[in-house]
C-alpha cells in the first residue's frame, strides 16, 4: 500500500483519519506522513505575533505574563517566562498507572497538533511542527493513563506529552507500526528520530497541556471501534437467529416505519440482507408463536445503541476538531471571524486574549458516559443469545454444544466468560461525569472526570468484542448441529459468508480443546473488523 499523507488545519480530522494515524495504515510498514496545513501555518504565525507583544508589553495575561491557576494572581517577569513554561510541565507530569497504549498516545498527539493548528493557541509553529515530527517518526512519550479530572483538561497526562518535546520524560522509540518499539530516556528518542528538543516560550507550556485531548483520543477510538462494533454485533445476531430457528417477522418492515427511530430501521434492515435466501429463519407458529426478547428484539436493542453511537459520534468529531485551550488568543487582524481593534488599546488586549472555560471536558465526559452504557447493551443482549444456544432446554440442540455431554464440557464455559464481562460492564457503565472533587484550591471547582469517562468506555467496548466473540463461536458451532435440511447449508447470503470467515479461523468443535485461542481469534475478526468485511463483500456496505 502507498503511504499515506493527512494534512491537518484545526477544522476537518475525521475520525477515520484519527485511527489511521493512531494504528498505522493497514499494510503500511511506515507511520503515515502529518503535515500542517498552510493557512494554519499563517494562524499559528499571527497568534503567536499578539503572544509576543504582550510579553514585550509586560501586560497582565493570564498564563502569558501570570501563574497558574491559584497563582493566576502572581506577575511573572518577561526573563522569567521560559523558566515558567518548562516549570509548568515538569510539576504537572504527575500522572500514575498502567501506561496509555500505543494509539491512544499517537491520537492525543495529532489531536494536540490539530487543535494548536487552529491558531488560537499562540505557540510557534515550530511548536507543532516538533510534535508532528515525533508522530511521523514514531517518537511517543509514555503517558501514565491516570490523574487527569478532565478540567483544566488532561494536564496531568499532557504535561508527560510535553516532557519528551523538552527532552527529559520517557518516550517509546518505534519508526513503523509493526515494530515492539525501545523505551528510551525523551531526550535520547529526540536524538535517535534525529530530532532536537524545544526551549519553550511564553504560553506555549500552557498551550500544549491545557485541553481534553487525551481524553478525546481515548473516546474517539473507542467510538471508532464502537461503529465497527454496531455492524458486527448485527451480523452476529443474525447468526443466532439462524442456528435457533427464529422468527423472520420480528424483522418486518413496518414495525419500524410505525416506530421510526433510525436506528431500529437500520437493524433491521442489515437483519433483512444478512437472512436473505435463508432455509432456517421460520414463520409464527412453525417451531413457536413469537421468540424471546434476546431474538425479537434485537432491531430495538442494537438500534437504540446505534441511535446513542451516533450522538457520542458527533459530540467527539467537534471536539476533535476544537480550541480548548485556555486562554485563547483571537489576533485583531488576519484572523477569519476576529474582531477588528477598538479604538482603545487595552480594550483590544481584553477582547482578544480570553479566559474562559473550552478546556472543561463535561461535553464530552456525559458522551462517553453514553457511549459506556450503548456498547455495555450490544453485550448484555449477545450474552443473552449465548445462553440460548447453549441451553439445551431452550435451544433444542445438544447441551453446550457437543455431542457427547458429560465426557466434553463442550462451550460451556463460554458462556460463563460473557456473563463475567457483562457484569463488570454492568460496574464500569455507572457514569464518571456525575462526579466532581474541587481543585487548585478551590479555583478549579467543578471537573469533568471525562479521562475517566473515556477509559470506562474503552474498556467496555473491549469487552464488548470479546462477548460477541463468544457468541460468533457458539451460534457457529449450533448451526454445525442443527439437523438437515437446515444449520450451515441452508444459511442466508450474509450469514454464510459470516460463518465461513470464522470457519477459516477456527474449525468446528468435534472434542474438547483448550478454548481461549478460539476466544482470541473470534475477538480478533470482530474487533479489527475481518468479519464485516467479508459479510459486506458479499452483501454490499451494512448501515
Amino acid at each position: 500500500m502507498s503511504h499515506m499523507t493527512f494534512v491537518i488545519d484545526g477544522e476537518r480530522l475525521t475520525l477515520n483519519d484519527l485511527a489511521r494515524v493512531a494504528r498505522g495504515v493497514p499494510g503500511g510498514d511506515a507511520w503515515p506522513d502529518v503535515d500542517l496545513a498552510p493557512k494554519a501555518l499563517e494562524r499559528l504565525r499571527q497568534a503567536r505575533g499578539l503572544v509576543d507583544r504582550i510579553v514585550a508589553e509586560e501586560r497582565p495575561v493570564y498564563g502569558i505574563t501570570t501563574g497558574f491557576g491559584k497563582f493566576s494572581e502572581i506577575a511573572i517577569s518577561r526573563q522569567e517566562t521560559e523558566e515558567l513554561q518548562a516549570n509548568l510541565i515538569m510539576s504537572h507530569a504527575a500522572g500514575v498507572g498502567p501506561l496509555l497504549p500505543r494509539d491512544a498516545v499517537r491520537a492525543a498527539m495529532l489531536l494536540r497538533a490539530n487543535t494548536l493548528a487552529k491558531g488560537f493557541s499562540g505557540v510557534r509553529p515550530e511548536t507543532v511542527n516538533l510534535l508532528l515530527a515525533m508522530l511521523n517518526r514514531g517518537v511517543h512519550p509514555l503517558i501514565p493513563s491516570q490523574g487527569s479530572l478532565g478540567a483544566s483538561g488532561d494536564l496531568a497526562p499532557l504535561a508527560h506529552m510535553a516532557l519528551v518535546l523538552i527532552g527529559l520524560g520517557e518516550a517509546e522509540f518505534a519508526p513503523g507500526p509493526g515494530q515492539a518499539g525501545e523505551r528510551l530516556s525523551g531526550h535520547e528518542a529526540l536524538r535517535r528520530a534525529g530530532l532536537a528538543p524545544l526551549r519553550l516560550t511564553a504560553k506555549e507550556g500552557l498551550a500544549l497541556i491545557n485541553g481534553t485531548q487525551v481524553l478525546t483520543a481515548v473516546g474517539a477510538l473507542a467510538v471508532h471501534d464502537a461503529q465497527v462494533l454496531a455492524g458486527t454485533a448485527d451480523v452476529v445476531a443474525a447468526l443466532t437467529v439462524e442456528a435457533l430457528r427464529g422468527i423472520g417477522a420480528a424483522f418486518d418492515p413496518r414495525l419500524e416505519a410505525v416506530r421510526p427511530h433510525p436506528g431500529q430501521g437500520v437493524a433491521a434492515s442489515n437483519l433483512r440482507r444478512l437472512l436473505e435466501g435463508s432455509g432456517n429463519v421460520t414463520r409464527p407458529g412453525e417451531l413457536r408463536v413469537q421468540d424471546a426478547y434476546s431474538l425479537r428484539c434485537v432491531p430495538q436493542v442494537h438500534g437504540a445503541s446505534r441511535d446513542a453511537l451516533e450522538h457520542v459520534g458527533s459530540v467527539v468529531l467537534r471536539e476533535m476538531n476544537a480550541a480548548t485551550d485556555n486562554p485563547l488568543i483571537f489576533p485583531p487582524e488576519g484572523l477569519e471571524g476576529a474582531p477588528g481593534p477598538g479604538p482603545d488599546p487595552w480594550a483590544v488586549w481584553d477582547a482578544d486574549v480570553v479566559s474562559g472555560g473550552n478546556f472543561h471536558g463535561q461535553p464530552v465526559a456525559l458522551a462517553l458516559d453514553y457511549l459506556g452504557i450503548a456498547a455495555a447493551e450490544w453485550a448484555s443482549i449477545s450474552e443473552r443469545r449465548t445462553e440460548r444456544l447453549v441451553n439445551p432446554h431452550l435451544s433444542g440442540l445438544p447441551a453446550f454444544l457437543t455431542r457427547h455431554g458429560g465426557l466434553h464440557s463442550g462451550l460451556m464455559i463460554l458462556q460463563y466468560t460473557a456473563a463475567a464481562l457483562v457484569s463488570e460492564n454492568k460496574v464500569l457503565a455507572h457514569p464518571a461525569s456525575v462526579d466532581s472533587i474541587p481543585t487548585s484550591a478551590g479555583q478549579e471547582d467543578h471537573v469533568s472526570m471525562g479521562a475517566i469517562a473515556a477509559r470506562k468506555a474503552r474498556r467496555i467496548v473491549d469487552n464488548a468484542v470479546r462477548v460477541l466473540g463468544v457468541e460468533l463461536l457458539c451460534a457457529c458451532q449450533a448451526l454445525d448441529l442443527v439437523a438437515p435440511p437446515g444449520g450451515a447449508a441452508a444459511l442466508g447470503r450474509g450469514t454464510a459468508a459470516a460463518y465461513r470467515r470464522l470457519r477459516r479461523e477456527v474449525p468446528a468443535l468435534d472434542g474438547d480443546r483448550t478454548q481461549s485461542p478460539d476466544m482470541e481469534a473470534a475477538a480478533r475478526l470482530v474487533a479489527g473488523g475481518d468479519l464485516l468485511t467479508a459479510v459486506e463483500e458479499e452483501l454490499g456496505p451494512l448501515f
